[in-house]
């Protein structure tokens, strides 16, 4: 059977509806229908329930679809790989970024790589873990830097742990908590809690602290996956905001900000960690920005790995081309 019937075979799962499946893979439904069908003759199986409302597979369309899926994949890299092959050239990437992340240090990393290569063009996605988990199973993005805390196990990801990015409650200058010798969260909340959305461990110890009955009650006055518009919020209202001392770091400095220290709290953080899907190849530029996120892990050398280092494997490609002509996972 050919890949273009497995590919057929996958879409109908996915999208539980002939004529959604159709449109996503460019056919007619009748000859979509007509497809299906010849799959299941050619197998001697039936795939898919057609009685309800939805297109659901049967146990034996269970069994076909995941492995029609792992197939699929793994034809969709090799082209990717082989495009990169033929271009001698790095090809653009497309990656996602946690909100911690975006802070802390997506804005020096993405500032070197346009340095050094100018004519490489690379897509950000920030957003919160769930949105940019489901973008990279849909293989929209190449790779995702996020918070790993809430992270689902999944053997179809490889997650890779990086460090921790130490957090805390920060208030606009003159705010009058700091004039109290000891603060509570309580009253740190009954001002307003600015943050990202929280891990569910992070939710679960401060609605335990807040005397609240369970991590559903726990409400932020405002949530947002946007730490730069949090700080511009913070010196214009009295609620504080909850972020990575890092990312606060330049408002500390200049005394627009200032850390709260509140009685009882335990040291909090997120553990940041990169996140593939497990299989696929990454593109050349994505390897060479995944070796260049910071980590408190020790990095075997070169030559332990078997392996030049990314960056001088990517600066010998790069002068071997003008401009890519893959587009990575564009």
């Amino acid at each position: 059977m050919d890949l273009r019937r497995w590919t057929h075979i996958v879409a109908v799962a996915d999208r539980r509806s002939f004529v959604r499946a159709a449109e996503q893979v460019h056919l007619s439904q009748p000859a979509l229908t007509r497809s299906i069908q010849a799959a299941e003759s050619e197998l001697g199986l039936l795939l898919f329930d057609r009685r309800g409302h939805d297109i659901v597979p049967t146990p034996a369309g269970e069994f076909v679809v995941e492995r029609a899926r792992q197939l699929v994949f793994s034809s969709r890299c090799i082209e990717r790989d082989i495009q990169l092959y033929r271009s001698h050239g790095l090809g653009d990437t497309a990656f996602g970024l946690g909100p911690f992340a975006a802070a802390s240090f997506a804005a020096p990393l993405l500032a070197s790589l346009r340095r050094e290569f100018p004519d490489i063009n690379v897509r950000v996605e920030i957003s919160n873990w769930q949105l940019l988990l489901k973008r990279l199973l849909e293989e929209d993005i190449e790779f995702v830097v996020a918070d790993i805390t809430d992270l689902p196990a999944d053997p179809g990801l490889q997650i890779r742990p990086l460090r921790q990015e130490p957090a805390g409650f920060y208030v606009r200058a003159g705010h009058p908590l700091l004039a109290q010798p000891v603060v509570t969260l309580n009253q740190v909340w009954e001002y307003g809690v600015l943050s990202v959305r929280l891990p569910n461990a992070k939710r679960r110890v401060l609605a335990r602290m807040l005397g609240l009955g369970s991590a559903d009650e726990l409400a932020l006055a405002v949530e947002c996956d946007d730490p730069a518009l949090l700080k511009r919020l913070v010196p214009e209202c009295d609620s504080a905001v909850m972020l990575p001392h890092v990312a606060v770091a330049q408002e500390v400095e200049g005394g627009s900000l200032q850390q709260l220290h509140v009685d009882g709290l335990p040291p909090a953080s997120a553990v940041m960690g990169v996140v593939t899907l497990r299989g696929r190849t990454p593109s050349p530029m994505a390897e060479l920005i995944m070796g260049r996120l910071p980590t408190d892990a020790v990095a075997p050398s070169a030559k332990a790995r078997g392996k030049a280092d990314p960056a001088r494997r990517a600066k010998r490609s790069a002068r071997a081309t003008t401009r890519p002509t893959s587009r990575g996972s564009r």
